[in-house]
């Protein structure tokens, strides 16, 4: 089910050319998302929306039967008790569209995601000075 009217150019032109039933799934969780990253600015990445905070930092995706949720490698591997319910890779979820999403999770999967790449800016940053 992917947008497949070529590539979006933000995340609103991406959910627009989802089925309506799962553009409103779409719009919470990037409102969910927006919650827990505040500064996070939105792009389209991979053909998919993307939320970036000093680096890359959540992707979400709408597909047949569920939503991808991407928090890369370590937001998968540090929830990963939480996350046992679903199917998941290396670095994505699948949220099954016949059950609602896991909000609260998505948000403390979003907060552990800003948390991590603060820091890695911050680190980077005294290591150039």
């Amino acid at each position: 089910m992917e947008a497949r009217s070529g590539i979006p150019k933000n995340i609103d032109d991406y959910i627009a050319q989802c089925p309506k039933e799962i553009r409103e799934r779409l719009q919470t969780l990037r409102q969910t998302i927006h919650e827990a990253a505040p500064g996070a600015e939105e792009a389209i990445s991979y053909k998919m929306p993307a939320f970036k905070l000093k680096g890359n930092l959540v992707y979400f995706g709408a597909f047949k039967n569920h939503i991808g949720f991407y928090p890369i490698p370590t937001g998968v591997a540090r929830f990963e008790k939480e996350l046992a319910a679903y199917h998941t890779a290396k670095g994505s979820v699948q949220f099954p569209n016949d059950q609602p999403l896991p909000l609260a999770l998505v948000r403390k999967i979003v907060a552990f995601r800003v948390k991590e790449n603060l820091e890695r800016s911050a680190a980077k940053a005294t290591t150039k000075k």
